[in-house]
């Protein structure tokens, strides 16, 4: 009895820990650049990970490292962002994205 009702335990708490580790990745712009955050759902940035930049098109146009703080920044001069970007964050165990319209970066460039 005891055996079953541990094993039910478990079975129930293991999703939950599992959400807990979700991966949050957020993108602005400020006109000149793409700053990328990435954090753990429960807060904890995330130190390491490849942030890939996709055009409209789901071309691959840079591959960067997230710093120590959990950021990245994309200038916006170096890749073409008239169709929007696709921001894809990989951890290695955990992935998450973050879509910039071209409305995004023309709301914040003023155009």
């Amino acid at each position: 009895m005891i055996r079953t009702l541990a094993l039910c335990f478990c079975a129930i708490a293991t999703p939950f820990g599992v959400a807990a580790h979700q991966l949050v990745v957020f993108a602005s712009v400020d006109c000149k650049a793409v700053t990328v955050e990435a954090k753990f759902s429960n807060g904890r940035v995330t130190q390491k990970g490849d942030v890939r930049v996709l055009d409209g098109a789901n071309n691959l146009l840079t591959t960067l490292q997230l710093q120590s703080d959990g950021t990245a920044t994309v200038p916006l001069d170096s890749v073409d962002h008239s169709a929007g970007l696709l921001i894809e964050v990989d951890t290695g165990s955990h992935d998450s994205y973050w879509i910039v319209t071209p409305e995004d970066i023309a709301r914040k460039c003023g155009s």
